[in-house]
C-alpha cells in the first residue's frame, strides 16, 4: 500500500464533495463541499495543496450496466482540467456507481433531515468513493481506476 494523503472528489452539477485520507491511506474522512462555479477548480486545487496530497481520486459516474453517459463526459472534462491544475499530482478516475444513493441512505439512517442532509451528502459520497479506492488498493496491491491525462 502506497502512503500519503489522497483527496477524494465527488463532482456534481451544483456541488463538489471533498474527502481526504489519513497519511497511511487507511481511512477517508470528509473535508468540505465546494460550490460549483467560478473558482471551484481553484478551491479544489488549494485543498490538494493544503493537505499535501499525493493523489486525487475522482468518482466517475456510470450506469448500472457500466456504460458512460453525459454525466461521465462532464466528469472526464472536469478531471482533465483538474489534472492540469494539480500537476504533478496524479488524478485517477474510479467507478462511483451508486455512491450518492448510498451516502443519502447512510445520512438518512443517521437521522439527517432534508437540507441538513443535502449540505453534507456530497462530502459523504466523496468519502465513499475514496474509501472504496483505498480498500481496493489494499486488497489488490494496485492503484484503482485510470490515470487522467491533463489537457491544455
Amino acid at each position: 500500500m502506497r502512503t500519503g494523503v489522497r483527496i477524494g472528489i465527488d463532482p456534481g452539477d451544483a456541488r463538489i464533495g471533498v474527502a481526504r485520507s489519513d497519511p497511511s491511506g487507511f481511512l477517508a474522512t470528509p473535508v468540505e463541499t465546494v460550490r460549483r462555479g467560478r473558482g471551484d477548480l481553484g478551491r479544489v486545487a488549494a485543498i490538494v495543496t493544503e493537505h499535501e496530497a499525493v493523489e486525487v481520486v475522482l468518482g466517475l459516474p456510470r450506469s448500472l450496466s457500466g456504460r458512460e453517459g453525459p454525466a461521465a463526459v462532464k466528469t472526464r472534462e472536469f478531471a482533465s482540467r483538474l489534472a492540469r491544475s494539480v500537476a504533478p499530482v496524479p488524478v485517477r478516475l474510479v467507478d462511483e456507481r451508486l455512491t450518492t444513493v448510498s451516502a443519502e441512505a447512510m445520512l438518512r439512517d443517521r437521522g439527517r433531515k432534508g437540507s441538513d442532509r443535502r449540505s453534507v451528502v456530497d462530502q459523504a459520497a466523496a468519502v465513499l468513493i475514496l474509501q472504496h479506492a483505498l480498500d481496493t488498493e489494499r486488497a489488490t496491491g494496485t492503484a484503482p481506476g485510470e490515470i487522467v491525462e491533463e489537457t491544455r
